[in-house]
C-alpha cells in the first residue's frame, strides 16, 4: 500500500466519524476542499462510493460503514502503539477529545479546565457538547462525562461528584393559583416548563420513583426550549413547574422564592463520571486531566 493511500484511508475514517469535510479538515490541518478531493480519489481507486454527500451533511454509505469497522481496531492499535511511547516522555503533551452534555460542561468541566490548561500548556483539549449517548471508540473520543446511569458496564467509571437529585419547584404564587400536585399524575393539570434535547430533538420526560416503580411522564405547557437557563427564568417568574437540577435552585428553596413538590418522587442518582474504554491504555494527558477534575 502507498503511503498516500493510507493517509486517504486515515482521512476517510475522520471524515465518517464527524460527518463533516470541514470538522475533518481542521483536525487534519488541510482545506475542506483538499479533504473532499482526497476522498473522491479514493472512492475512485477502490471503485466504490464510500461518502453520501448532500449540501449540508456528508455520511458514510453502506460500504463505507463496513470499510470504517475494518479500519477502526487497526487504526486503535496504531494508535495505542502510539500512546505507549508516551512512557518514554516525561512531558504529559498530546490531545484529549471529551464528549459531554452542556450541564456536565457546565458543572464540571468549567470550574477546573481553565486552570488545567494553564498548568499544562502542551496538552490540547477538545470538548465536544452532545445531548445524545456518543460512542467514544467509534466516535475517536478519549473519554466521555455522563452521569452514572448512562455509562456502559464494559467502561472504566470515574467518580467526579456527588449523586445528583432533580426537583420539580414553582413560586408561591403559582401555587396560589394552581393546587400543588400530590403525585406525579396530577402533572397534566399543571403548566409545566419544557427541555427538548439539543441533539435528538426529543422532548426531556419527567423521571420519578415510587414504591421501586420507575414513572416517566411527558409534560406539556407554556415553554419548551433547549437551554436550560429559559425554562429556569419562566419557572422563577411563576410561569409554570419546572424540573430542574437541585445544585441550581437550592437558594431559592432555602429562601421560599421557590416551593419544592413531590420530593418523596424525587430520588437521588449517580452524579457525574468521567469514562473511558478499559480496552485501551490511558494515555498520561487524559491521566492528568483525570486527576485534575478529581474532587478533592
Amino acid at each position: 500500500m502507498e503511503r498516500g493511500e493510507l493517509n486517504d484511508l486515515l482521512a476517510f475514517t475522520i471524515v465518517a466519524r464527524q460527518r463533516s469535510f470541514t470538522r475533518a479538515a481542521a483536525i487534519l490541518g488541510m482545506s475542506p476542499s483538499a479533504v473532499s478531493h482526497a476522498m473522491r480519489g479514493l472512492e475512485e481507486r477502490l471503485g466504490v462510493r464510500l461518502l453520501a454527500r448532500t449540501t449540508r451533511s456528508v455520511a458514510p454509505t453502506e460500504a463505507g460503514e463496513r470499510l470504517l469497522q475494518s479500519l477502526n481496531p487497526a487504526l486503535s492499535e496504531i494508535e495505542q502503539g502510539l500512546e505507549a511511547l508516551s512512557e518514554w516522555r516525561n512531558d504529559v503533551t498530546g490531545t484529549v477529545r471529551i464528549t459531554t452534555f452542556a450541564y456536565a460542561a457546565r458543572m464540571v468541566l468549567l470550574p477546573k479546565l481553565p486552570a488545567f490548561l494553564l498548568a499544562h500548556p502542551d496538552i490540547r483539549v477538545e470538548v465536544n457538547i452532545d445531548d445524545g449517548l456518543t460512542d467514544i471508540v467509534s466516535g475517536g473520543f478519549d473519554a466521555g462525562i455522563r452521569l452514572g446511569e448512562a455509562v456502559a458496564r464494559d467502561m472504566v467509571a470515574v467518580k467526579l461528584g456527588p449523586d445528583l437529585r432533580t426537583v420539580v419547584v414553582a413560586t408561591p404564587g403559582y401555587f396560589e393559583r394552581c393546587p400543588p400536585p400530590l403525585t406525579s399524575y396530577d402533572l397534566d393539570r399543571h403548566a409545566c416548563i419544557g427541555y427538548r434535547l439539543t441533539t435528538s430533538g426529543g422532548l426531556l420526560p419527567w423521571e420519578f420513583e415510587k414504591a421501586g416503580k420507575e414513572i416517566k411522564i411527558y409534560t406539556s405547557g407554556p415553554l419548551v426550549a433547549n437551554d436550560s437557563d429559559l425554562p429556569l427564568a419562566a419557572v422563577r417568574a411563576g410561569a409554570g413547574l419546572g424540573y430542574i437540577m437541585e445544585h441550581d435552585v437550592a437558594e431559592d428553596i432555602a429562601s421560599g422564592a421557590l416551593v419544592q413538590v413531590l420530593a418523596d418522587w424525587c430520588p437521588a442518582y449517580p452524579g457525574f463520571r468521567l469514562y473511558h474504554s478499559s480496552r485501551r491504555q490511558s494515555p498520561p494527558a487524559l491521566q492528568a486531566l483525570i486527576a485534575a477534575l478529581r474532587p478533592p
